[in-house]
């Protein structure tokens, strides 16, 4: 049975490698900490919020995220397709997410808000009513992906090849269509 924490705010601590192993966080709030060392083993977090907080290169393979919002944290490198799938739910608001991985995730209803996803992983992920708000998608992989109504409007610097991703309803602006042509080699000016 892990340890049980719930309604508590965690302020500028540095987090070892195995320090919130077997831990399970309800309600909490983290400012300004540091779990770039920690390699998560058996760790829940439910209705957590993350404040500029440093996760990059960490590992989160035994992680449970059951509606998580992370704002303006560092999370390079962060491998998301290992955590628990059960209630999976997480929210990115001003946050760097450079070369991540979702692969195969169920994202259904996702915001990304101002955030980076340079060479993000989203193959075979389902992206469904996701919202890319104002996101840096540079080299961002979406291959085998579904995309159905997710909002791309206000994103950029994506290419999303339309006949190998779902993207029934999905909403792009006029500046972003040549991110869906440039397969096609086509000038769009």
């Amino acid at each position: 049975m892990p340890e049980y924490f719930l309604d508590i705010q965690y302020n500028d601590i540095t987090y070892g490698i195995e320090e919130v192993n077997f831990k399970e966080f309800e309600s909490c709030v983290f400012n300004s900490c540091d779990f770039s060392q920690c390699n998560f083993i058996a760790v829940i977090f439910i209705d957590c919020t993350f404040n500029d907080c440093d996760f990059n290169t960490s590992k989160i393979n035994h992680v449970a995220l059951r509606t998580v919002f992370f704002n303006n944290c560092k999370m390079m490198e962060i491998n998301f397709s290992m955590c628990d799938k059960l209630i999976f739910e997480i929210h990115f608001k001003e946050c760097n997410l450079d070369f991540s991985k979702f692969y195969t995730l169920k994202l259904k209803g996702t915001t990304f808000m101002d955030s980076s996803l340079v060479a993000v992983d989203f193959m075979s992920t389902d992206l469904t009513e996701a919202i890319f708000d104002n996101c840096d998608l540079y080299r961002a992989e979406f291959e085998k992906a579904i995309a159905n109504k997710a909002d791309f409007r206000s994103s950029y610097n994506y290419t999303i090849d339309p006949t190998k991703t779902k993207l029934k309803k999905a909403q792009f602006s006029m500046a972003g269509l040549k991110g869906l042509l440039a397969k096609h080699d086509i000038i769009v000016n």
